[in-house]
């Protein structure tokens, strides 16, 4: 029996903000009737997995299985010699790399991604992130996990230092710090899921299950592939072999944080084919949208300066409605409630200094290492923009669903 599509699956495809140039170039249509379909039904699917595991463990008690899975995750099941058979199934599932896996393309992908330096991250910010918040149905389940009252910055900083796992040198090899930040991901998933589905003013009917399929696929192409193609758009070089390897690095990221099959990409132009027929499904934005984006585009008021800090934060906050204003345009500057008179004057500005700096990367010997030491560098500085002292912990936006197991 197929499952019953939610009512915020339209009819037919919407616009995808910022994609129709790209889409075009690579000569991507609109989703056929069966990949319509199936990111509608998708829309109730979640992570079988995941979702099987996390139940045992409230039938078990969520304090002495949460001990266990922390241990496995953090040492290898190995190091749980009497774990339980559910946890070890899991834990050998996900730490078993599929046969497909080629460490070479992923290696190749994180440099690219550090390569990629701020306007990479910023592009993730300005144009997955705040983009992210047209998706009007994805939002009931962020409002119901308290993202109005922690703010933007904290949860932006917790994507980011989970995409910085993710591309750290070495970070995908069995048992790195990206594949575990990532199975963490998982883990908080399927809670929210568990948590939100429950709860009493949430129509599954109209939304369908909290961080479903779709909503996942969108994030994850969103997270790791629109960094490569906004920093392009801004004069950074990238190969298609890197390209290709991104998209590598995507579907085995997406095959760890449990998202299925039909969903995962098998090469650049496939993981833009994903998340533009995602988009032009769950792009409908309503008043939820204008309430979280609205924080965001302020959020750069309160950032952390040493130096200057009222002009730097003035500064920041033009600059990153520049990058949101020139990637989605007016019309979804508009629906998120952000001003529709905007330069492109960011973009355009770092436009020759990253194509100098690329020309120097690929040039010079050993230039792409330095440039993607250097790129690092810039992004884990942002951090600390974001946050100051305070580390970014992957979760803690939604520690008292945490607690609540």
């Amino acid at each position: 029996m197929k499952p019953t599509v939610p009512h915020r699956h339209p009819s037919t495809p919407r616009r995808a903000p910022g994609l129709r140039p790209l889409a075009a170039l690579l000569g991507l249509s609109e989703p056929s009737r069966e990949q319509w379909n199936v990111l509608g039904e998708s829309l109730v699917v979640g992570d079988s997995a995941m979702d099987a595991l996390v139940e045992w463990m409230y039938r078990e008690g969520m304090a002495q299985t949460r001990e266990l899975f922390d241990r496995a995750l953090r040492e290898g099941i190995a190091a749980v010699p009497d774990a339980p058979e559910p946890l070890r199934a899991f834990f050998v599932e996900v730490q078993t790399p599929p046969a497909w896996v080629d460490y070479a393309k992923i290696a190749c992908a994180e440099q690219a991604f550090q390569r990629g330096g701020i306007d990479g991250i910023y592009i993730a910010r300005d144009v997955s992130f705040l983009g992210g918040y047209l998706a009007s149905g994805f939002n009931q389940t962020l409002i119901r996990t308290g993202a109005l009252e922690k703010g933007p910055a904290k949860r932006f900083a917790e994507t980011l230092q989970w995409a910085l796992d993710v591309t750290s040198d070495g970070g995908m090899l069995p048992r790195g710090i990206g594949c575990r930040s990532t199975i963490q991901v998982r883990f908080i998933h399927a809670l929210v899921r568990r948590h939100v589905a429950a709860a009493p003013d949430w129509r599954a009917e109209e939304w369908g299950l909290p961080i479903n399929q779709t909503d996942m696929a969108a994030t994850l192409v969103g997270a790791l592939i629109a960094p490569f193609v906004g920093a392009m758009s801004m004069g950074v070089v990238v190969s298609r072999r890197e390209l290709d390897a991104a998209a590598h690095l995507t579907r085995y990221v997406g095959w760890l944080i449990g998202v299925d099959e039909p969903l995962l990409p098998g090469n650049f132009r496939e993981a833009v084919r994903i998340l533009q027929h995602s988009l032009s499904a769950i792009t409908n934005p309503d008043e939820t949208s204008k309430q979280l984006a609205l924080p965001m585009a302020d959020d750069p008021l309160s950032w952390h300066y040493s130096v200057l800090p009222g002009i730097r934060r003035r500064i920041a906050r033009a600059q990153h409605l520049s990058i949101a204003g020139t990637f989605l345009g007016p019309t979804a500057m508009v629906r998120l409630g952000l001003p529709s008179q905007w330069r492109p004057w960011y973009p355009m500005l770092r436009v020759p200094v990253n194509l100098i700096r690329s020309a120097i990367a690929w040039t010079v010997p050993g230039g792409r290492v330095r440039s993607a030491r250097r790129g690092r560098r810039v992004q884990t500085a942002f951090l600390r923009t974001l946050l100051g002292d305070h580390p970014a912990v992957i979760g803690a936006s939604a520690r008292h669903i945490d607690r609540a197991a």
